[in-house]
């Protein structure tokens, strides 16, 4: 078991060169936005975020546009130099998927998500939700740690791994002066 995960940790290091690859973008593209999937595309991944393959867990393949957010062009009162129609978003495009699905089932706690594709208009994750609810999960000592009120909407908080490294608080030393404890008590300082 231990060398087959390191086989598809190994394919997933350069995924291009593999055919089943360009095979799943064709799926992907002829599915919708926001899929529900059976089965993690990536295992050995889903696995170390906290996947574990029993009820309660749920996997959503979600696609996201490339590309910054484009504005319309102000036509009145502005320096030419300051209209700014391209805005970049200070999410990520992860965060921002991790959000939307957080949004489409909101019964469900976003636990963690992936990188599975990309082309060149799109992106595609797999985010993994956990049911609160559900009574495997309440008694896996495991994971009920999210069942406490402080992990409560964790997506829009910035407490998922994605939504931390947004954050910019996976950086430790010189450079990190301004992130903690938050952006926004360093007046923005920070990204």
């Amino acid at each position: 078991m231990v060398v087959f995960s390191n086989y598809i940790q190994k394919a997933w290091k350069k995924p291009k060169e593999n055919k089943l690859y360009k095979e799943k973008l064709i799926d992907f593209r002829k599915q919708r936005v926001i899929t529900k999937i059976d089965n993690p595309t990536r295992i050995d991944r889903a696995k170390t975020l906290g996947y574990k393959a029993k009820q309660g867990f749920v996997v959503v393949r979600v696609k996201i546009k490339k590309g910054t957010r484009v504005r319309k062009r102000v036509t009145k009162g502005r320096k030419p130099s300051k209209l700014g129609t391209r805005i970049p978003a200070k999410k990520s495009k992860q965060v921002i998927s991790e959000e939307r699905i957080a949004k489409k089932f909101p019964n469900l706690e976003v636990l963690n998500s992936y990188w599975v594709g990309e082309d060149g208009k799109s992106k595609w994750y797999e985010v993994i939700l956990v049911d609160k609810n559900h009574p495997q999960i309440k008694n896996d000592k495991s994971i009920n740690w999210i069942l406490s009120r402080k992990n409560k909407n964790r997506v829009s908080r910035g407490l998922t791994s994605a939504g931390k490294k947004s954050r910019g608080l996976t950086k430790k030393g010189k450079g990190a002066e301004k992130i903690r404890p938050s952006i926004g008590a360093k007046g923005g300082q920070g990204k």
